[in-house]
C-alpha cells in the first residue's frame, strides 16, 4: 500500500470515529454538556474542547508556521498547565459554538495533512512526526476522549478494528513513555500479541522476543491511553521490562499521565 493510500486509510479511520463522538454530543442539552467525565475536572465540554484545541494545533503545525510557533510559545508558557487552561478556556463558550469550532478543526485536518510535502515531518509538542503518524495520534486522542465522553453519558460503544491505530502507536511509543519516566528504554523489541474486537491477531516485533505484551486489543488501547489501571485489565507481561512498561505506557506527548485509579 502506498503512503499516500495508507493516509487516506487512517484519515478515514479518523473520521469515522470523530463522527461517533459527534454523535453523542449534538443532541446534548447545556446540562449533558456539563456532565463530568471520568478525567478528574473535565466535562463532556471541556472533553470536546480539548480536542477542538489540539484539532487546531494540528493543522498550524501543517499549514501555518507563524500560528504553530506562537502555540508552542504559549504552551512552553506553562507546560504543565496548558492543556487544562485551554480546555476550561475553550469549554466556557455556548455548546452550539464549541461543537462547531470542533467540527471546524477536526474537517480541517485531512486536507492539512494530504497537502503536507512528502518526506516532512509535522512538528508537534512532542517528537515532529510523519502526516500519517500525526493522523494516528489524533485518531488515538479522538477515540481515548470518546471513552471518556461515551462513559460520562452512560453510553456502550462497541469496539471496532479501528482501534488498531491506537495499538499501533501504543506499540511504537514504548521507548518514549519509558524515558518520559526515567527509565532506560530496553535495547530489544518485545513481542505484542493482541487479540482485536473481530478476533484477528494483530502482532509486533519478533516471535522469538524475549519479552512479550498479550491479551485483548482492546484492553492494551485502554492500558496505554491510560483510560484504565493494569489491574481492571486482562493483559499479560512476560519479562521485567515488559512489566515495567505496562505501568507507564503513554501514548501522547507531554509530563507523564497519572493514569486511573483501580475500580476493583
Amino acid at each position: 500500500m502506498r503512503m499516500s493510500h495508507v493516509l487516506d486509510a487512517v484519515l478515514a479511520d479518523l473520521s469515522a470515529e470523530s463522527e461517533v463522538l459527534e454523535a453523542m454530543v449534538s443532541g446534548l442539552d447545556d446540562d449533558g454538556w456539563r456532565t463530568p467525565t471520568p478525567a478528574a475536572g473535565w466535562t463532556v465540554a471541556t472533553q470536546i474542547a480539548h480536542l477542538a484545541w489540539t484539532d487546531e494545533a494540528a493543522v498550524a503545525a501543517a499549514t501555518d508556521r507563524e500560528a504553530w510557533e506562537a502555540l508552542v510559545r504559549r504552551a512552553l508558557g506553562d507546560p504543565e498547565g496548558v492543556v487544562d487552561l485551554e480546555a476550561h478556556n475553550g469549554a466556557a463558550v455556548a455548546p452550539a459554538d464549541l461543537l462547531a469550532r470542533w467540527v471546524t478543526a477536526r474537517t480541517a485536518v485531512p486536507q492539512a495533512l494530504r497537502d503536507y510535502p512528502d518526506g516532512q515531518k509535522v512538528p508537534w509538542f512532542g517528537p515532529s512526526m510523519s502526516p500519517t503518524s500525526m493522523a494516528t495520534a489524533r485518531f488515538m486522542e479522538t477515540w481515548a476522549h470518546a471513552l471518556d465522553v461515551a462513559e460520562a453519558l452512560g453510553i456502550e460503544v462497541e469496539p471496532t478494528d479501528r482501534i488498531r491505530h491506537v495499538a499501533h502507536i501504543g506499540v511504537r511509543t514504548r521507548n518514549f513513555a519509558m524515558g518520559l519516566h526515567g527509565l532506560e528504554p530496553p535495547a530489544g523489541e518485545f513481542r505484542i500479541e493482541l487479540t482485536a474486537p473481530s478476533g484477528e491477531m494483530w502482532t509486533w516485533g519478533p516471535e522469538d522476543a524475549a519479552q512479550s505484551v498479550r491479551g485483548p486489543a482492546y484492553d492494551f488501547c485502554l492500558r496505554v491511553t491510560q483510560r484504565r489501571h493494569r489491574d481492571d485489565l486482562s493483559l499479560v507481561a512476560a519479562g521485567s521490562d515488559a512489566d515495567r512498561w505496562l505501568d507507564v505506557a503513554q501514548t501522547f506527548a507531554g509530563p507523564p499521565g497519572g493514569g486511573r485509579e483501580a475500580r476493583a
